[in-house]
């Protein structure tokens, strides 16, 4: 057990020490830590997270709801007033401001743990041995001293020193920037070895791409080289179009607010009214004008979003994700499992002449039985298709397949004959092999059979079988090998898979065309499988481009090119990323869709990366979205779903620039011109208090059919034109309300009764003009948003007819007034309802 006065083992140089000195140095051994060493050890050392808070804390995540500057002054100013002047109204403003921030704290807190439970569906997972066990775990759990088992495609979770390793080879460009993957070996290195020559340990963040390897785990989280590196730069996701329209938007009404503020403060001293009422005044008014509830409504809207979206099979790993996810104009996307079954099949193992062979297939069940890399569904469909007695048979060493050579080598011993069995692409076998096999045993030079070998390959690939190579030669005593023994095989024959299309791909693909999103087909398959197989899901032909033709391409060449190009061939994994860096050129919103460890560049390089559970982890890990199923018709769901959250978080948007705006706005003037305030600053405060209410119920609304049927992207300019037309026409009615309650010369105290019901209740009502860009009578608000907007609206009547009305400056209307505040009301919704035909007849969203 290790006691908290023993040094820390990550201020050493593990790799200069030997295995077993450093498993003394952690009191741990090849058999694991026990399950109760283990739970001391992670209250000692943390969570294995780079930043180690847990979730917000509901004090700190209560204040964050006051850290807007604005509401620090109010508070400021309330706490001088409460000394100073009337400690009854500022006691009132402070409870409505504390109602406020407890409003956003509970909307949010609610969000934080939704999505938090959602990401451990998706969390990634790490072998490790405990008690003599191997047994998995969350990789957060894990701590130094346990033993982690590693294969291609799993992610580095810590900082490890290898123990046992079997042609392992680590991908280290997030923390070196070696684009080529680096052979590991246990060993003993000097001290003052560079990071990037530290061959015998393994990094955390890194991960793996070919091989397996066991390891003993040195350092966790912030401990780590990638942790110590995320504390310097503070590591930060980078910025999304959605998260940048947002901010700019909020730029936007802060610029407004400041400026309307500081006028209408000056203006108020200068006519000689109170000065801390005006400046109370002046700084409720920039409360009502500032989303102070943008964060937590956006919060709450796509946390709604991702829930909904987890119903369909979509878990959100960002949220500011699900922006682009609706927006997303083209997917590209491999055939296998996602247009296809997923389940491959070996429909033949033929020699040279085209016939099926019983040897080739049970060498090429040698090489798939004792593979021990990543798990494929090529070595399974080998496995699954015919079983062989494998007595007399001994698997003796491995070159796992990687994505450079294209092949996976086996050496096996077989009755005392030791063989060396590849396959692999057809082309990478034909350039390890000297000579062919014929079916009766004989020899023949590989360079005089080689135009057969490409047209069967090809007669093979028009019928839709991906075809691999099989290869074999004797090893003599040999037990083991490395890459250079790849050379000088005997070809012996051809393995045919196929993988049947989904019977609903077509109709899947036909909704996906609907919604506006075009699917683009990226495939490592040659040009004449990809072809077939698109025939057979129903897809139109399309022009084919290579990868062979697309390294021949320039940059801006294969940017005018991929928009008319929906199938891509023979593409090499370093340039998946290339033709999805293309297409953003292009200006496509463009997802990547997949799941292997080839796949992450490309995943990195698309506005909206897509994996599923079952993918790589390190797929997993570098997805924004991950999909529980393998399936386009997810993806669909995920889409629309998606659009519904955007189109709904845009609701709140036109909410607080049409009449919230306008009210204020209106407000700011008509202080400038009355003798009196026009609202209390308390009264103002209450009026923003109570229209939040039914802005927090818009996550749950219903979405016309038209905002989900095609792309939707964050649009600035828009939203300004929105603001301007919608606020002009809430201040021409709020002016004539002034002109009306003027005319009637009613007292002060009655005046601002009626300015305030006017205000809450035309603000309330404008969300069922707002919300749609169709008539409102046509289109159905959703219950939730409903409810809470007509329920205000009860309250807000109700309001000067309490015990508490005089409490807030409120006196009771005579019905006359409140007769003809209801004409001003209906007026301003039908205006607003033509102006909103107009608008959208004149501006395009």
């Amino acid at each position: 057990m290790i006691n908290s006065s023993k040094p820390d083992p990550t201020d050493n140089a593990f790799w200069s020490i030997p295995a077993e000195q450093q498993l003394k140095q952690l009191a741990a051994t090849l058999q694991g830590l026990s399950n109760e060493e283990a739970g001391l050890r992670i209250k000692r050392y943390g969570a294995n997270r780079l930043n180690n808070k847990k979730q917000t804390g509901n004090l700190r995540l209560f204040f964050a709801q006051f850290k807007n500057s604005i509401i620090l002054i109010l508070l400021f100013a309330t706490g001088l007033s409460f000394y100073l002047h009337d400690r009854l109204d500022a006691a009132i403003i402070l409870t409505i401001v504390l109602v406020s921030g407890l409003l956003g704290f509970w909307q949010e807190k609610g969000a934080a743990s939704a999505i938090e439970e959602l990401l451990k569906i998706v969390q990634i997972k790490v072998s490790v041995i405990r008690g003599g066990t191997t047994t998995e775990i969350a990789a957060e759990d894990l701590i130094p001293g346990d033993i982690v088992l590693l294969k291609a495609g799993d992610v580095i979770p810590g900082d490890c020193l290898i123990l046992e390793s079997d042609n392992l080879f680590i991908d280290e460009a997030i923390l070196t920037g070696e684009s080529y993957p680096v052979e590991k070996l246990p060993g003993v290195l000097p001290a003052d070895s560079p990071l990037s020559r530290r061959t015998n340990v393994l990094w955390m963040g890194t991960h793996v791409q070919s091989g397996a390897a066991t390891a003993l785990v040195v350092a966790t989280g912030q401990s780590t080289e990638f942790g110590k590196l995320s504390l310097r730069i503070k590591l930060k996701a980078p910025e999304t179009e959605f998260e940048r329209g947002i901010r700019r938007f909020g730029y936007l009404l802060m610029e407004i607010t400041l400026i309307l503020v500081m006028l209408i403060f000056a203006v108020n001293v200068y006519l000689e009214k109170p000065v801390l009422e005006s400046f109370l005044f002046a700084l409720a008014l920039a409360v009502g004008l500032t989303p102070q509830l943008l964060p937590a409504i956006i919060s709450i809207n796509l946390a709604h979003g991702a829930k909904r979206m987890a119903e369909q099979k979509v878990i959100v790993k960002q949220l500011a994700s699900i922006e682009n996810f609706g927006s997303m104009n083209v997917l590209c996307s491999d055939k296998t499992g996602t247009l296809t079954e997923g389940a491959v099949h070996l429909r033949d193992t033929l020699d040279l002449s085209g016939k099926t062979s019983d040897k080739v297939s049970f060498y090429a069940y040698l090489n798939s039985v004792y593979e021990t890399g990543f798990n494929n569904p090529i070595d399974e469909a080998i496995r699954q298709h015919r079983q062989f007695d494998l007595t007399g048979c001994e698997k003796l060493a491995e070159i796992p397949y990687d994505f450079y050579r294209k092949r996976l080598s086996l050496l096996v011993s077989n009755q005392g004959e030791n063989l060396l069995v590849t396959k692999g692409a057809l082309i990478n076998i034909l350039a390890a092999c000297s000579v062919a096999e014929n079916a009766d045993g004989s020899l023949a030079p590989i360079e005089s059979v080689g135009d057969r070998i490409q047209q069967r390959y090809e007669d093979f690939s028009r019928q839709g079988f991906r075809t691999l190579g099989l290869a074999y030669k004797p090893m003599d005593s040999k037990t083991r090998i490395d890459k250079t023994d790849e050379a000088g095989m005997r070809f012996l024959g051809f393995l045919l898979f196929f993988d049947p299309p989904k019977a609903d791909c077509a109709e899947t693909i036909n909704q996906l065309r609907e919604l506006g999103v075009t699917l683009k087909i990226i495939t490592g398959d040659n040009r004449l499988v990809a072809a077939t197989v698109s025939k057979q899901l129903g897809l139109a032909e399309h022009e084919i481009l290579t990868g062979p033709e697309i390294a021949q391409m320039s940059g801006p060449a294969l940017i005018n090119k991929v928009a008319d190009v929906d199938l891509f061939a023979e593409v090499e994994p370093n340039q998946k990323e290339r033709i999805i860096i293309a297409l953003k050129k292009a200006g496509f919103v463009v997802g990547y869709m997949g799941d292997g460890i080839n796949d992450v560049s490309a995943l990195h390089a698309a506005d909206v990366g897509i994996s599923v559970d079952s993918a790589a982890d390190i797929a997993k890990e570098t997805a924004q979205i991950v999909l529980l199923e393998k399936d386009l018709a997810v993806l669909v769901q995920g889409v629309r779903e998606g659009r519904i959250t955007f189109a709904n978080t845009l609701k709140y948007v036109f909410m607080a620039t049409s009449s919230n705006f306008g009210n204020m706005f209106s407000m700011a003037g008509a202080s400038l011109f009355l003798p009196f305030l026009p609202l209390l600053p308390k009264q103002i405060l209450l009026t923003n208090l109570l229209t939040d209410f039914p802005e927090m119920t818009i996550a749950s609304d219903n979405v016309d059919a038209d905002m989900v049927s095609q792309p939707r992207r964050w649009d600035i300019k828009f939203i300004r034109k929105f603001m301007i037309t919608f606020g002009i026409v809430s201040s021409l009615f709020d002016y004539m309300t002034f002109g009306l309650l003027l005319s009637l010369d009613v007292p002060v105290e009655q005046f601002r009764t009626a300015w305030f019901l006017e205000s809450v209740v035309s603000a309330a009502l404008i969300v069922f003009v707002v919300r749609s860009s169709k008539p409102f009578f046509s289109t159905r608000p959703g219950k939730y948003l409903a409810a809470a907007t007509l329920t205000i609206v009860a309250v807000t009547l109700a309001l000067p007819y309490t015990p508490i009305a005089p409490l807030i400056g409120f006196e009771p209307l005579p019905l006359s007034l409140l007769g003809l505040l209801g004409v001003i009301v209906m007026l301003y919704i039908s205006t607003a309802e033509i102006a909103k035909l107009i608008f959208y007849r004149l501006v395009k969203i």
